[in-house]
């Protein structure tokens, strides 16, 4: 292992002499007080080092003592409920040791070594076991399933496999004669966080992500394995939008990190997630949720290292079979934190200040997502979907971290001022928004409904041709308007209104089943094409306006889902009922 000296100290950085051993990405402890911090750049017998916790006190001539490992997480069971940094110290121990403040050098194991486990055993005595094989099982919560892994670099024959029983994580468990010597298998095993865990093959994304938010899973869908970006100014619902996925989306486990946000929007989630339930399992939220909190107030270097940290967890949950999402807020201000690294570093900046290789940095974390086949005997699929919210500043779309992360990403969700003014959220664009997940999840969703694409587009076509008539009323009055064009504006209306506003705080509107979802869209575009009908065949919109089946289409986006089907096809019969008797009337054929 790596000794040497403190030279200089800068904030966070730190140079170190006489670090001949030292290799790239160490962690090492420095000074008296041990703190935490990682090798950043090496020349000669001088390295670079980043501490992640507050260097204050630090005098030069104190050493420097590397670990000889790289920056890694612990993986096993004992993940998922808890609370992390962005170095995967567990926040509820540490609160534990040092009280409200975290003091430097404390760095208890991210998994707890005196919790006992019950190990159900998969393998047998001689069994061939190969890297990603699963080897037994643990019931981590109630709603998610450990499976303990045979690391990706073993493979061989268990030799040995223990009992059903109870174990703690640090206890051998298999085995494994790899040649001439032997592995042992715990519960747990860690993992270079910025090492991408590998897999067998990329999978097409055929398969969407529900998020039970009407705009994004009808009009710019996410796959399970896709990346996406969600952009907005400050007050246009970015934080609110990211925790409404968190609670909604379909996936297995759910993964948050709070990169650079403001202590108390962190403590808010921790306190709020608890209370929350399951959708589909009536289970509270935290059985399958893991808190990466590295706030604002905390060490800017542990906040670059946390999106990584979240991506290994992610990575090893997909290696188990299941679907993870990753929701970082906000990659902007993981952004400024290797802005500031580059600064002390004094690297050549580049647009904004911001270092050269940025867009290389947000690739590569993206590029971790995908829907995959996972390594090990067995096939198994999983993925890891990213999103990642911007915070641009005045809501600039065309600064760097914004424009770098919408061309990396194949889905946008901009957020915009104007729709968030008017109270109107989700406050998702649906003209500067997109998805390039429309044409592979095209076949999934004609599962759902044999028109869903035409639906779709004809939703889309109706808000254009609004606009445009917003634009010709803006310039010469609405005067000029007749019925047909009147149609348009009370049509859109309602879909903005009755579809496309969802509330985040109702209990029954914050969730929409894709079903009803489906459901929804085309009861309001029936009503938009038998009124439109009706125009053209004389009859004032004034009448079509007062139809009683009007005002229940307001009231559907918060009917339950379990009532929804019987409702909707009572709409649906009588749409058509009381049109056809509007026309009769107004063709003067009053028969029954």
């Amino acid at each position: 292992m790596s000794r040497g000296t403190v030279f200089r100290i800068a904030g966070p950085f730190i140079i170190a002499k006489g670090m001949s051993e030292s290799r790239m990405y160490e962690l090492v402890r420095v000074g008296e007080a041990g703190i935490i911090g990682e090798v950043i750049r090496l020349e000669g017998k001088t390295a670079a080092i980043q501490a992640y916790e507050e260097t204050a006190g630090i005098k030069t001539g104190e050493k420097v003592e590397g670990t000889g490992k790289p920056l890694s997480v612990e993986l096993g069971p004992g993940l998922i409920k808890q609370v992390y940094d962005g170095i995967q110290r567990p926040l509820p121990v540490i609160q534990d040791l040092s009280g409200s403040r975290i003091e430097r050098g404390v760095f208890p194991p991210a998994l707890d070594r005196k919790k006992r486990w019950h190990f159900v055993p998969a393998v047998k005595k001689g069994t061939k076991v190969v890297g990603g094989d699963i080897i037994g099982s643990i019931q981590e919560t109630p709603l998610v399933e450990h499976r303990i892994l045979v690391p990706p670099t073993v493979s061989g024959i268990a030799e040995e496999v223990v009992s059903e029983g109870e174990y703690r994580v640090n206890e051998p468990i298999v085995e494994v004669k790899t040649g001439s010597s032997s592995d042992s298998l715990f519960l747990m095993q860690t993992w270079p966080i910025r090492q991408a865990r590998p897999s067998k093959a990329a999978l097409p994304s055929e398969i969407p992500l529900l998020t039970g938010q009407r705009i994004i899973d009808s009009f710019f869908p996410l796959s399970k394995g896709g990346t996406a970006v969600i952009s907005g100014g400050f007050g246009t619902g970015k934080t609110v939008l990211s925790q409404s996925l968190a609670r909604c989306a379909d996936a297995d486990i759910l993964i948050l990190v709070g990169c650079g946000e403001r202590g108390n929007e962190m403590a808010d989630v921790i306190e709020e997630f608890p209370q929350l339930k399951d959708f589909r399992s009536g289970q509270p939220l935290v059985n399958r949720t893991i808190i990466i909190a590295n706030t604002s107030d905390m060490p800017i270097a542990g906040r670059e290292a946390s999106v990584y940290s979240a991506l290994t967890l992610a990575e090893y949950y997909r290696d188990m079979g299941y679907d993870v999402a990753v929701m970082a807020d906000s990659t902007s201000r993981w952004a400024e934190a290797l802005r500031e690294v580059s600064g002390r570093l004094e690297e050549m900046p580049g647009e904004e200040g911001y270092p050269a290789y940025l867009a290389s940095r947000l690739a590569e974390f993206y590029a971790r997502a995908g829907r995959v086949l996972t390594i090990g005997g067995e096939e198994r699929h999983g993925s890891v979907t990213v999103v990642g919210a911007v915070s641009p500043p005045g809501g600039d779309f065309s600064e760097p971290v914004t424009e770098k992360s919408i061309r990396l990403t194949r889905v946008f969700w901009a957020l915009d001022f104007s729709l968030a003014h008017r109270r109107h959220f989700p406050a998702i664009n649906w003209f500067m928004s997109y998805s390039e997940y429309l044409q592979p999840l095209q076949r999934w969703y004609e599962n759902v409904g044999s028109d869903w694409g035409e639906l779709r587009e004809q939703a889309m076509t109706l808000l254009k041709e609004e606009e445009k008539l917003r634009e010709v009323v803006s310039l010469v009055g609405a005067e000029i308007l007749g019925d047909k064009q009147r149609t348009v504006f009370e049509a859109v209306k309602m879909l903005k209104e009755y579809f496309l506003l969802q509330s985040a705080f109702h209990p029954v509107d914050m969730y929409c089943p894709i079903d009803k979802t489906y459901q929804m869209l085309r009861l309001i575009l029936k009503f938009y094409e038998k009124s439109r009908q009706a125009v053209n065949s004389g009859v004032p919109l004034t009448d079509i306006l007062s139809l009683s089946v009007r005002e229940e289409l307001a009231r559907i986006k918060i009917i339950r889902a379990e009532e929804f089907d019987k409702i909707s096809a009572r709409l649906n019969e009588k749409i058509d009922k009381e049109f056809d008797q509007l026309v009769k009337e107004d063709r003067g054929d009053t028969s029954p």
